[in-house]
């Protein structure tokens, strides 16, 4: 019910958002005199302001058009290189590019956002690697004869595309895919996979949520799971083509990291407003630039969020060691001894406390100390851990320069 009613808000607010558009436009065209009034302004900015806040924001574009290597610029172009109903695998093809490059997969987090949140992270990596990223499919797009989308099946899809890739890959988790990528890492090490990575990195991942629990870790421990499926749970309506499918919604997930940074949020549009009003175009296109991603959401099934929640965050299994794929495999990470290890995690992160991220290293016992490595970047939160100057500036060069002492190792 909650999702159609929010559906029905949004095509009511359709009328309003055309007028506060045309709004906007009459009173900053050049052909009206009063545009450059204080009125004028005041009116327009505050119609756009409305408009962007009421506005559906879809699917992003990746916009990544080039890089640049070695002071040469190269074409960039993302294409499909593996799929399934519930994945497509991007690889942004790089004209001319060395055919030396690395092989690197980055997998987005599918806890809300689309992969494009991480533009910033593929762009920092094109100099050096051949990148590749797991871009997931919004649950409210699958039909149900897709069927179900679990962890386990997240599990299965991590195997599947290092398996496409081939052996010596390097492996970049973000955040919430940290412990289902250890899971298959550690389940292709104890079978002598031939397509094992080089190394694997996790970043701002919740391995242990024990460690430094935040408030969203504290939220998933006070509730049952039954609260879980009845607070959060809905199911889409028509007209998208998920009809039917019970899902965590997008905008349930939005409105809870909004919550959490209300203070800042507000501010943020306040400042949009002031920039509009003052004629100031780069901090306007830096505002709408970051929202027109934030505000992209998608959903995800309502197995793989249930679980995720009972596995990860209440039952901390994988860091208990524990956890068994499909109810049956126990899953060891200490079978995992020739992937190189990195954590990377942020002093003011929000999300993932401090310390867990670095589990993974007392959960991969024998791997050697020479093919493993942790780092907490001073002065940034859970975003600042992949994107932003200091990622770009301080957290890449450490990661790649990791990656190359293992390969030299291995």
């Amino acid at each position: 019910m909650l999702y159609a009613l929010v559906e029905m808000n949004r095509a009511a607010m359709a009328p309003l958002r055309l007028q506060a558009k045309a709004t906007a436009s009459f009173w900053s065209s050049p052909i009206n005199p009063a545009r450059d009034s204080e009125a004028g302004r005041a009116i327009a900015a505050a119609a756009n302001v409305f408009e962007r806040a009421t506005r559906y924001y879809g699917k992003p574009e990746w916009q990544i058009e080039s890089t640049e290597i070695n002071g040469k610029s190269h074409a960039v172009m993302p294409v499909t290189a593996w799929s399934s109903p519930w994945c497509q695998l991007i690889h942004f093809e790089t004209a001319g590019a060395p055919a030396n490059r690395p092989d690197l997969i980055i997998v987005a987090p599918l806890s809300g956002h689309y992969a494009t949140l991480l533009r910033g992270t593929v762009e920092a990596f094109l100099p050096t690697h051949n990148v590749y990223i797991t871009d997931w499919t919004d649950a409210r797009m699958a039909p149900i004869w897709f069927g179900r989308f679990d962890l386990d099946d997240y599990i299965d899809h991590i195997q599947d595309m290092l398996a496409f890739l081939g052996a010596g890959a390097h492996v970049l988790a973000v955040c919430q895919p940290g412990p289902p990528v250890l899971a298959a890492i550690s389940m292709m090490a104890e079978d002598g996979s031939d397509a094992l990575p080089a190394t694997m990195t996790f970043m701002g991942s919740p391995i242990d949520v024990r460690r430094s629990p935040t408030v969203p870790n504290l939220l998933a421990e006070e509730r049952s799971l039954d609260w879980f499926r009845s607070k959060m749970i809905h199911t889409v309506p028509l007209p998208w083509a998920g009809a039917g499918r019970r899902v965590y919604p997008g905008f349930i997930q939005l409105s809870s990291f909004m919550h959490m940074n209300w203070e800042r949020h507000v501010d943020a549009q306040h400042r949009f407003f002031e920039h509009l009003i003052e004629g100031d175009e780069d901090g306007a296109e830096k505002h709408q630039a970051f929202y027109d991603e934030y505000l992209s959401v998608l959903d995800l099934t309502e197995e793989f969020y249930i679980q995720t929640i009972e596995r990860v965050f209440q039952k901390a299994l994988l860091a208990k060691g524990e956890y068994r794929y499909r109810d049956q495999r126990l899953v060891k990470p200490e079978a995992i001894s020739s992937v190189g290890l990195m954590t990377v995690e942020g002093e003011l992160d929000d999300i993932s406390g401090i310390g867990q991220t670095q589990a993974a290293h007392d959960l991969c016992a024998n791997i050697p100390d020479t093919l493993k490595e942790d780092y907490v970047q001073p002065g940034v939160g859970h975003y600042g851990v992949f994107n932003g100057s200091k990622f770009r500036e301080q957290i890449v060069p450490r990661v790649i320069k990791f990656q190359r002492h293992v390969t030299k190792t291995r």
